[in-house]
C-alpha cells in the first residue's frame, strides 16, 4: 500500500492550497483523510482538493484542470452537472427535500428500476453500496434461516465489518460466517458450497473480478452458469454486486450478455450521476424476505437523490450510452497500447472497455505505474496507477485525444526510467 508523506513534493506541480488544506485537515480530521480517496495513496503530486467540476472535467484548489477518467470512483455517467439531472433535482427540492415520509417519486423510481432490470420484480433504495450488499446478504438470510455466504478472495463488497479488506477495529466472528472461492474457478466455488452444506443462505459475485492491483477478468460464462446452478440446487440465493459496473456494461445488469440473472443485485455509483443513492433489486422468490428485514436510515428516503436516479434512468435509455462507453474506451485502450508498443514498454489492459484498468510488467512496487499516471496527471489527465478507471456517457473523441497526448509523454517517461 503506497502512502506518501502528507505534505506534497513541490517540484513541477506546486499544489500550495492543496497543501495548506491538508495540514489544517490534519488537526481536525484523524490522517486528514479517510477511506478509499485519501490521496495519501496514490503518487506524489495528487491532489486532494477540488473545487470545481463540469461535463469530464476536474478542477482542483489550485487551479488546474484534469480530464477525468475516474469519475469520483464511478457516480459519474453523464458528466458532471448535467443539466437534466439537475434541473429534476432541482425541481424536487423546490417542493420537497427530505419529510417524515418518502415523496411519491419512490414507487416512480421503483417502477422504473423494475422496468429497467429484467431480473428484478422489485426495488428498495439506501444511500451507498456497502447499504446495498449488506441487505442483499441479510435478505438472503432471512430468507433462508442460514448463515453461510459465499465470497471470491479479494473481492470488495464494502466497508462494513461483515466485508471490508481493513480489519482494523473489526473481530473474526463478524466473517465467521463467510467461505471463500476463486473468481471464475468452478472447482472452488463448489468446494465452498460443499464446505457451506445445508447452511448455505447465498452466493455473492462480482460483476466481475475488480480487486485492485491485480489484472482484472470477466466471468466466464462456465463460472457464472455454476453459480447460478449451484444457488439453485442449494435454495439459495445468487447475489449480484453490481454496485461498480451497473449501468456500464448492460443497462438491465452486468450479467445480462451472460443470460444469468441473479435472484438480488445491489446497485450504487452510477445510478444518481453524482447523487447519493443505491437500489438493491430482487426477484419474487426473495420478496417476503425482503419485507421482513428491518435496514434504514434517515436520509435513504430522501426524494432529491431519487429525482436525480430517474433522469438519470431516463437519460441513459434515451441513447446507446453502453455502447458509446465501451467505443471510447476502446479508443483509449487501443492508443495507450499502440504507444506502449512503439517504445517497447509492457502494459497489460485488463477488463472491461468501460472501466479499465493498466498495470505494467515487472512493476510489483507500482514504480512504473506511479510514474505514468502522476505525469498524465501533469499534463492534464487524471488516471489511476492501480484501481480501475471509469469511462461516462459525456467521454468524447476529444477527450480521448487530449488523454492519449498526456500517456504518450507519461509513456515516454516510464520508458526512460525503466529503459
Amino acid at each position: 500500500m503506497h502512502n506518501p508523506p502528507d505534505t506534497l513534493r513541490n517540484d513541477t506541480r506546486p499544489l500550495p492550497r492543496d497543501t495548506a488544506l491538508r495540514d489544517r485537515a490534519r488537526k481536525v480530521i484523524p490522517g486528514g483523510m479517510w477511506g478509499h480517496m485519501d490521496a495519501r495513496r496514490l503518487p506524489h503530486g495528487y491532489p486532494q482538493f477540488f473545487a470545481g467540476a463540469k461535463g469530464t472535467r476536474l478542477r482542483d484548489v489550485d487551479g488546474n484542470e484534469y480530464v477525468d477518467f475516474m469519475c469520483s470512483y464511478g457516480p459519474m455517467i453523464l458528466g458532471y452537472g448535467d443539466p437534466d439531472v439537475e434541473a429534476a433535482a432541482d425541481a424536487q427540492r423546490a417542493r420537497m427535500g427530505i419529510a417524515n415520509g418518502p415523496g411519491e417519486i419512490l414507487v416512480e423510481l421503483a417502477e422504473l428500476m423494475v422496468d429497467t432490470v429484467p431480473a428484478a420484480d422489485w426495488a428498495l433504495f439506501a444511500k451507498n453500496g456497502t447499504d446495498a450488499t449488506t441487505a442483499c446478504v441479510t435478505i438472503a438470510r432471512a430468507r433462508s434461516g442460514r448463515r453461510k455466504v459465499l465470497v471470491a478472495r479479494g473481492a470488495y463488497h464494502g466497508s462494513a465489518p461483515w466485508c471490508t479488506p481493513w480489519p482494523a477495529g473489526t473481530t473474526a466472528e463478524d466473517r465467521a460466517h463467510l467461505i471463500y472461492y476463486t473468481y471464475n474457478d468452478v472447482a472452488s466455488l463448489k468446494a465452498a458450497a460443499e464446505a457451506a452444506g445445508e447452511d448455505l443462505a447465498g452466493i455473492l459475485v462480482s460483476a466481475f473480478r475488480h480487486d485492485g492491483r491485480v489484472d482484472q477478468e470477466m466471468p466466464t460464462q462456465e463460472f457464472a452458469g455454476a453459480a447460478r446452478a449451484l444457488a439453485d440446487s442449494h435454495d439459495a440465493a445468487l447475489i449480484l454486486d453490481d454496485v461498480r459496473a451497473g449501468f456500464r456494461l448492460h443497462p438491465g445488469g452486468s450479467w445480462e450478455p451472460l443470460g444469468v440473472r441473479p435472484d438480488l443485485a445491489a446497485w450504487s455509483k452510477a445510478l444518481g450521476n453524482g447523487y447519493p443513492i443505491a437500489a438493491v433489486t430482487g426477484n419474487d422468490r426473495m420478496r417476503d424476505a425482503a419485507r421482513q428485514i428491518f435496514v434504514t436510515g434517515s436520509f435513504w428516503c430522501g426524494p432529491v437523490p431519487m429525482a436525480a436516479a430517474a433522469a438519470t434512468l431516463a437519460k441513459l435509455a434515451e441513447g446507446d450510452a453502453v455502447a458509446h462507453m465501451a467505443r471510447m474506451g476502446t479508443l483509449l485502450r487501443e492508443g495507450i497500447q499502440a504507444q506502449a508498443d512503439a517504445l517497447g514498454v509492457g502494459l497489460r489492459q485488463t477488463g472491461p472497455a468501460q472501466l479499465p484498468l493498466m498495470l505494467f510488467d515487472d512493476d510489483p512496487q507500482l514504480e512504473r505505474g506511479d510514474l505514468f499516471a502522476v505525469t498524465a496527471l501533469r499534463h492534464g489527465v487524471y488516471l489511476h496507477p492501480w484501481h480501475n478507471m471509469f469511462l461516462s456517457a459525456a467521454h468524447t473523441e476529444d477527450d480521448i485525444e487530449i488523454a492519449l497526448t498526456a500517456t504518450g509523454k507519461a509513456l515516454e517517461a516510464v520508458a526512460r526510467a525503466f529503459p
